[in-house]
């Protein structure tokens, strides 16, 4: 039976540790489905998946995280789900922050609410070379959009069906979880911050190198400020 709350983990090679991350969210978010959206991974990712107990869509090739979420957020709205939340395939994620985030969202008539590990700095605060950028692009999108942001970059995020919907529709490619709050923003939208505990990967290695960290801290700096002049309307005619 289908369940109001669907949880997305986006996975590209984590074969070594995507069961347990699933076995975890299960044990933990009972009152939730869990779907692995496989991006195109090169190894048994979408298998040890399924055999921790998610659905699996299988993309036939790598879209990236903007796509592989995306994807999540079309499953959501496609099957009628109330709540879509995403969590890391490898588990930085801790399930025990999920309960008091959903509650934040329900309380508040929130449109989003994002785990920050930055709130009250315990747990994996990150290599000091991302926690730099992170601290450049909090001070930003701080600045654009007139209140604090700690945690852009967090992954760990749970929509209302308002941005569950614009975000099946639309949603930022590459590296998106800082533009998707200025597209929030953008659209009137409300999303809140709630501390959360991060940890360290369980299995495999980041993806992401120095040079790609700061690559991407330029990059995405440009893709917010250009995201921030698009302040249109057009998502009107997805409110119900």
């Amino acid at each position: 039976m289908r369940k109001e709350i669907l949880i997305i983990v986006p996975a590209f090679n984590e074969a070594e540790g995507i069961r347990r991350v699933v076995e975890d969210i299960r044990l933990q978010i009972p009152y939730a489905d869990v779907l692995v959206v496989n991006d195109g991974s090169a190894d048994a990712t979408g298998e040890q998946a399924a055999l921790g107990g998610a659905a699996v869509v299988h993309l036939s090739c790598n879209l990236g995280i903007g796509g592989a979420v995306q994807t999540g957020y079309q499953y959501a709205a496609a099957h009628g789900y109330s709540y879509a939340a995403q969590m890391d395939g490898d588990g930085q994620h801790d399930p025990a922050d999920f309960a008091s985030m959903l509650q934040t969202l329900q309380e508040h008539d929130s449109d989003m609410v994002v785990g920050s590990r930055f709130v009250e700095k315990r747990g994996f605060q990150s290599t000091r070379l991302r926690r730099l950028g992170i601290e450049l692009l909090s001070g930003l999108l701080s600045r654009l959009l007139g209140r604090s942001v700690t945690d852009p970059t967090s992954g760990y995020r749970i929509c209302g069906r308002r941005a569950l919907r614009l975000f099946s529709v639309d949603y930022p490619t590459d590296y998106p979880e800082v533009e998707a709050l200025v597209q929030l923003d953008n659209c009137g939208y409300t999303f809140r911050e709630v501390p959360v505990v991060m940890r360290e990967r369980i299995a495999g290695v980041s993806s992401i190198s120095a040079f790609k960290s700061v690559y991407y801290m330029i990059k995405v700096i440009l893709a917010v400020l250009i995201a921030r002049t698009r302040k249109t309307r057009w998502w009107v005619r997805y409110e119900s």
